[in-house]
């Protein structure tokens, strides 16, 4: 069984940072592609970033040269590194793992349906 299990969310002001991580189990870490999408109050979950088994990052237009994801394949856990954070930032997000074909990836990484796992949310607060 898999599981993922994020931590690191919190309350920070404007402008802050803060770094979530995701803890994975049950398989072979390297073997799966990485997603964190987040979700607002009344609003649809959205990408944020993914990142492929051969450690090729992905960002949303709305984070792009302020969030970096990362992972350790050795402790089986991937990062999202957080900077110059906004209100807008503000929502509960998930990291979730893709287990399916590698084949035209890059075309799918936003795509919340091709992710097979996904862990319980973490909450993230930026106040202006």
């Amino acid at each position: 069984q898999v599981q993922l299990v994020e931590s690191g969310g919190g309350l920070v002001q404007a402008g802050g940072s803060l770094r979530l991580s995701c803890a994975v189990s049950g398989r072979t870490f390297s073997s799966y592609a990485m997603g964190w999408f987040r979700q607002a109050p009344g609003k649809e979950r959205e990408f944020v970033s993914a990142i492929s088994w051969s450690s090729i990052a992905y960002y949303s237009d709305s984070v792009k040269g302020r969030f970096t994801v990362s992972r350790d394949n050795a402790k089986n856990t991937v990062d999202l590194q957080m900077t110059n954070l906004k209100p807008e930032d503000t929502a509960v997000y998930y990291c979730a793992a893709d287990d399916g074909p590698r084949a035209g990836w890059s075309s799918r990484v936003k795509t919340r349906g091709i992710y097979d796992y996904w862990g319980q949310g973490n909450q993230v607060t930026v106040s202006s």
